[in-house]
């Protein structure tokens, strides 16, 4: 199986940025994909983006597109989110998965809070 475990997350400005790590553990070699989802409080889990474990496809959601970056380290086995130009409405519990088709995920982390304060 695989482990994922995000850090990076806490309290961040208005207009700032903040940069999310995920780690992948155990059987990596099952990861076909990395994404990212977010859910605020009281709303649903909602796709944020993607990226291929090999080669270098991405996806965004259009809600973030332009604010935000993933990337990866194959050697480190991690990816990361970063988010620039931070609003309110980023405030989630982000939530790094792997190996995904549309939005169904063979493997979750168990998420890191970031909270965006105006």
């Amino acid at each position: 199986q695989v482990q994922l475990v995000e850090s990076g997350g806490g309290l961040a400005q208005a207009g700032g940025f903040l940069r999310l790590s995920c780690a992948a553990s155990g059987r990596v070699d099952l990861i076909d994909n990395m994404a990212w989802f977010r859910q605020a409080p009281g709303t649903e889990r909602n796709f944020v983006g993607a990226i291929a474990w090999r080669g270098d496809s991405t996806y965004y959601s259009d809600s973030v597109k332009g604010r935000i970056t993933i990337s990866r380290d194959n050697a480190k086995n991690t990816v990361y989110l970063q988010m620039n130009s931070l609003k309110s409405e980023d405030t989630a519990i982000y939530y790094c998965a792997a190996t995904c088709k549309a939005l169904s995920c063979d493997y979750w982390g168990q998420g890191t809070q970031v909270t965006v304060s105006s």
